[in-house]
């Protein structure tokens, strides 16, 4: 892993893309050659954290992933939407058997981002819609029946300690639980604008 010394911002949750390039037969070199090529350019990329490359394993796949880390959304579209960017993409095309893949996640937008997709988020106002009607049942199992039932077992009855808990117990439903499947089941009304 290479880490430049830029910072996250604390005022913007930092974002990720993941591109995926199919290589053609044969073009593996000439592709190494180019991301060779495409560090020093990367290095100087306003607002990027570090980048990973993970390279295909022999005799399975043909696919290269690269891995790039900003330290906001706005930084990692203006790299993704620059003229730069749009020429390295050019020169690697003939070594490409499918196109530049790629994803982006950042905050809240990895619940609502299905797998491959182009950077495709829906419209903040259905997040927002679905994140709420995920939150509230769970709040109001967690303080309406899961911390009577702690208390019982002798959790002290102290209004931090409460809140910590049931919003522990609601993050961890949301993020292992209900929104993987919750997304799943909504996506079409999600993504149709």
């Amino acid at each position: 892993m290479n880490t430049q010394s830029a910072l996250p911002d604390p005022e913007h949750p930092g974002a990720t893309v993941v591109i995926t390039h199919q290589i053609r037969e044969g073009m593996q070199a000439s592709y190494e050659a180019w991301l060779k090529e495409i560090a020093s350019a990367r290095k100087a990329a306003d607002g990027i954290l570090d980048w990973q490359i993970v390279r295909p394993l022999a005799g399975i796949n043909n696919a290269y992933t690269i891995i790039l880390r900003f330290a906001s959304a706005e930084r990692l579209q203006h790299w993704m939407g620059s003229t730069e960017r749009a020429a390295h993409i050019e020169r690697v095309k003939p070594f490409l058997a499918k196109d530049d893949a790629f994803f982006i996640r950042s905050g809240l937008d990895f619940w609502f981002t299905p797998q491959g997709a182009k950077a495709r988020v829906p419209v903040r106002w259905k997040q927002f819609l679905i994140t709420w009607s995920a939150i509230f049942p769970l709040s109001l199992l967690a303080s309406q029946l899961l911390l009577p039932l702690l208390h019982e077992i002798g959790l002290p009855n102290e209004r931090y300690l409460n809140a910590l808990i049931a919003s522990g117990m609601v993050v961890a439903a949301m993020v292992y639980v209900v929104m993987p499947r919750y997304t799943k089941l909504v996506q079409r009304w999600l993504f149709d604008h």
